[in-house]
């Protein structure tokens, strides 16, 4: 520390100890010392700390400077310690080891290959047995498929979904290219609008099979589902006449589609069922593919009522490609290789090929 810092140190405490305040302090060292006075920082902190007690005005020792080498030994430490506690920063690290900011980010990116990243929302914390509920599903399906290569294209899945009147577009969908200097776009905060219409729909491999909305006020429970199947079946003969006699259902858990009645009457009509488990979304292609699809061309759009709406829809599910559909084969036979491989746990932006 140089004498002219240590003496003006001196004169922050006197001026402290006379009642000053701290920017009279600083007014009284500019005239004194000049250019070379104390930043204005650095004499409020000096202050500040006087006022909390302080009494010594040389510097506290100090451990030294932090080790920037990257050695076995440092790498070995950082692995531990971030083992031993995953949420822990990088300056929290370096601080713990005696490492710099920048020698702790490369052996955690580079040595160890980590990187640091949130939580994703499942549908629900699987038990056990749930989970080997998935993998042994997954399994049969797969096993169908390999006794079978045309079984999955004579799969027909399906289910219902919401629509709204009006649906925020996502944060993403609202980025614009703008210079550095252009002020922040900004919108208000809107929520899904009252106004719905639920759509019931039934695809396969080659397009849309079969589409309708549910009447308002009507509830989809089992005798109105049955009544939805039954068009599908007349559906089915007309427009995949091919499998007319072969084809088979997906479709998910719900209370309407597993009820006794629709049991009896899928039996009765010879249409076989493929296995869904239950708490998969991952799983079922209305889930990761054709409701997400058309919605996401929906967002930000206001269509006053529900014929706007259903006409939206219908344009939208014309303009899907027959293509977009036959990779949406492919993905779910994919997906349902990633549950078995992931022992039945959500595989969703893991790292499981």
């Amino acid at each position: 520390m140089s004498d002219n810092n240590f003496e003006q140190r001196c004169a922050i405490r006197f001026c402290f100890k006379l009642g000053h305040s701290a920017t009279e302090t600083f007014q009284k060292l500019q005239q004194a010392y000049g250019d070379s006075v104390l930043s204005r920082a650095q004499v409020f902190r000096w202050f500040k700390e006087f006022s909390e007690g302080r009494e010594a005005i040389e510097d506290e020792p100090r451990s030294g400077r932090p080790s920037t080498a990257k050695t076995d030994e440092n790498v070995i430490k950082v692995r531990d310690l971030v083992r031993s506690d995953r949420r822990l920063t990088v300056r929290m690290i370096g601080e713990q080891l005696g490492l710099t900011h920048t020698t702790v980010h490369q052996i955690l990116t580079n040595d160890l290959e980590m990187r640091k990243i949130c939580a994703k929302m499942v549908p629900k914390i699987l038990s056990q047995d749930q989970k080997d509920n998935r993998r042994d599903r997954c399994l049969d399906f797969l096993e169908q498929i390999e006794n079978d290569p045309s079984f999955l294209e004579r799969v027909i899945t399906g289910d219902e979904s919401w629509i709204f009147e009006y649906d925020p577009e996502t944060k993403r969908q609202s980025q614009e290219w703008h210079t550095s200097a252009s002020p922040r776009q900004k919108k208000g905060r809107m929520s899904k609008s009252k106004i719905k219409s639920m759509l019931i729909c039934f695809f396969d491999s080659q397009g849309i099979v079969h589409k309708e909305f549910v009447p308002q006020s009507q509830t989809v429970n089992q005798h109105f589902y049955k009544e939805v199947l039954e068009k599908l079946r007349k559906r089915v003969i007309r427009v995949r006449p091919n499998i007319k006699n072969t084809w088979v259902l997906h479709h998910d858990n719900a209370p309407c589609h597993t009820a006794i009645s629709i049991s009896q009457f899928l039996a009765t009509k010879n249409i076989p069922v493929a296995p869904q488990p239950p708490y998969s979304p991952d799983l079922s292609p209305c889930d990761f593919f054709l409701f997400p699809r058309i919605k996401i061309h929906l967002k930000g759009r206001h269509f006053g009522t529900l014929e706007n709406i259903q006409s939206s829809v219908t344009d939208e599910l014309k303009a899907i490609p027959v293509t977009e559909f036959q990779n949406c084969y492919k993905k779910w036979k994919h997906r349902l290789q990633r549950c078995v491989d992931s022992q039945g746990n959500y595989f969703e932006g893991d790292n499981v090929k």
